[in-house]
């Protein structure tokens, strides 16, 4: 061994080994490896710092861009809703929805990224249907892992795999080369959770003991607002038209306008009603009524030209609109401006623009003349207004203490309404990347620019979505391929493995080299994993004279195959906390479904790559 392979060796022993201890971090120990490198001679500073320049990195990069503009737009929101509707209740078809769902959606998203967007769809579930988390955590987990073999760009280790086929001057996957090992794992793995479901842990009290915070619809039945509030939609005929909410003197009579939709183009949106806004016919206004005037509706609408729209809708309206419009309750303190006022004389339709539509002093709801009850301390006040204007009750100085925020604000999205946009443009990117008409990296900026120009994502929230320490943790550890090809050390671990299975076909070595990068993933990143182990298997299919393609997608699932342990993979971790699970748990769960995974990878990959 020459002193050139062993300084490379120690500095390679050195990462695994505070990348076990975990300290100091991951991204961390990447960077003093590209600190250190250089001095061995083998490698030039300038060739550490070329991986900020390969195109596999911005294409990461990329991707994460995209994932966040379908996390804002609630792309994987609906998708998780629309499990719960479909699994009517039972464990074993949400169980099936899920897993698809997650395996499918992640074949063009990062494994993490889609955990992330996920737990807290699961956590709903969970909430909703009374099951505990920790039945769903880990089956997700597993789905997300999975979901890194269904497609070239599901997970960084396939890009770094496809990205080593390239440099060593041979033609790299396709985007869907590696998709029928996936699907026919996604399958098993479906069917083996459904079997491995009775030992996962049981906690249920995580469900039923986790604080949360009220619902619109809790607050609508507590405040009796379903009986006061209407819609009503403004007919052409109507004296209301052209004038202001101000100059129609709503208020005086005891009724207050809570929105205005109104039709724009295609697009209904919402307005925030003030003493300047005309209305125009066909609005659609949203109404707090006086419980003392409910029964003269007939009256109301005939008097201002308005059609009363169904009952059934106005009960729904916040609730639907709740990416819009929201609710905060609030105290009066004994320092406030607002005490002694009426309800309709505060100023707070103003400045934080809220509006006030319930009160309660002590348990009491006052609910008749509402506009004209004075206010005291101690009075818990609902205010009602759009999600930018409730933050900002924060800044209402001493009049208003916030109480409770509703459980919808968990839930709102930054871009709700550019869904249909996020979806166009991931199937577009999707597009170009299997017809390769353009570079894969290509494909994703123009998705990126795309998600920009129609609103998906910000400029902010754009940088903030890429994982910087992934892309540092990839950039760290790339050089000691080039390094360890250098000095010998790729040869001489191809070597020792050729002479200890001297004699092996080669589906031998290839189930040598699963297990190497399966067992080595447990400890270390399976991002460093595949970087190591890339190489060692090209050279190992090179020394046998038989084609690199089955070696090299041996690793790429094999680096996906991190279901042993909670710290095998990110995903993994991620799952930990939700569903209260132990080391134990997954290592239960994980091995028997990892042997799996290499028994089938090691039929399928010869017939599909023959060697």
């Amino acid at each position: 061994m020459s002193l050139d392979l062993a300084l490379v060796l120690a500095l390679l022993g050195a990462a695994i080994a505070m990348f076990v201890l975990n300290r100091p971090r991951l991204d961390v120990v990447a960077l003093i490896m590209l600190a250190a490198l250089p001095f061995t001679g083998v490698v030039s500073m300038s060739e550490v710092l070329a991986g900020f320049a390969d195109p596999n990195i911005v294409l990461i990069a990329l991707l994460f861009v995209v994932g966040e503009g379908l996390v804002r737009t609630g792309v994987a929101r609906r998708l998780g809703d629309w499990i719960n509707g479909q699994a009517r209740g039972s464990e074993v078809r949400l169980l099936v929805f899920l897993m698809f769902s997650v395996g499918l959606a992640g074949s063009v998203m990062s494994s993490s990224a889609i955990v992330a967007i996920f737990i807290p769809v699961v956590l709903r579930i969970s909430r909703n249907t009374g099951m505990a988390p920790s039945r769903l955590m880990m089956p997700l987990s597993f789905a997300a892992l999975i979901s890194g073999m269904m497609t070239l760009v599901a997970t960084t280790p396939n890009l770094l795999v496809n990205a080593e086929l390239a440099r060593q001057g041979l033609e790299g996957f396709h985007f869907f080369s590696i998709t029928p090992f996936g699907v026919v794992i996604l399958i098993l793995g479906v069917l083996y959770m459904l079997v491995a479901r009775r030992w996962l842990p049981d906690h249920r009290e995580t469900a039923e003991t986790t604080r949360r915070r009220p619902s619109f619809r809790e607050w609508i039945d507590s405040y009796n607002l379903a009986e006061r509030e209407i819609r009503v939609r403004v007919l052409p005929s109507s004296p209301l038209i052209g004038k202001t909410l101000g100059e129609m003197g709503l208020r005086r009579s005891g009724i207050t306008p809570l929105a205005i939709e109104r039709t724009r183009g295609r697009r209904k949106v919402l307005i925030q009603p003030t003493r300047s806004t005309a209305t125009e016919a066909e609005d659609v206004l949203l109404l707090d009524v006086p419980t003392d005037e409910t029964k003269n509706h007939q009256e109301l609408a005939a008097k201002f030209g308005v059609e009363l729209l169904p009952l059934g809708e106005t009960h729904r309206y916040l609730t639907d609109r709740s990416q819009e419009m929201g609710m905060i309750e609030a105290i009066v303190p004994a320092e406030s401006a607002l005490v002694g006022q009426s309800v309709l004389d505060t100023r707070l339709r103003d400045e934080p623009r809220l509006t006030v539509i319930g009160l309660k002093r002590g348990k009491k709801v006052i609910s008749e003349h509402l506009l004209k009850e004075k206010v005291q301390v101690g009075d818990t006040l609902l205010l009602t207004g759009f999600w930018e204007d409730i933050q900002k009750i924060q800044q209402a100085g001493d009049d208003l203490v916030p109480l409770h925020l509703p459980s919808e604000l968990e839930e709102v999205l930054p871009a709700h309404d550019r869904a249909p946009q996020a979806l166009a443009i991931l199937a577009l990117v999707v597009g170009l990347m299997v017809t390769q008409l353009v570079p894969n990296v290509q494909a994703a900026l123009i998705g990126v620019l795309l998600m920009g120009f129609f609103g998906c994502i910000d400029i902010s929230s754009a940088y903030k979505s890429i994982s910087w320490k992934t892309l540092i943790l990839i950039v760290g550890m790339m050089p000691f391929s080039l390094a360890l090809q250098r000095t010998g050390g790729v040869d001489m671990a191809a070597d020792a493995l050729l002479s200890l299975f001297q004699g092996g076909s080669p589906r031998l070595f290839l189930a040598v080299i699963f297990m190497a990068t399966s067992v080595l993933g447990m400890f270390v990143s399976n991002t460093a994993t595949a970087i190591l182990m890339a190489p060692v298997a090209l050279s190992v299919a090179g020394y046998l004279e038989v084609s690199p393609y089955p070696f090299a997608m041996a690793v790429a699932l094999a680096a996906s195959t991190a279901f042993m342990t909670p710290v095998s993979s990110p995903v993994n971790t991620l799952v930990v906390g939700p569903g209260q699970y132990r080391f134990t748990d997954f290592m239960k769960v994980g091995v028997p479904f990892s042997l799996i995974v290499l028994v089938v990878s090691l039929v399928l990959v010869p017939l599909l790559l023959p060697f």
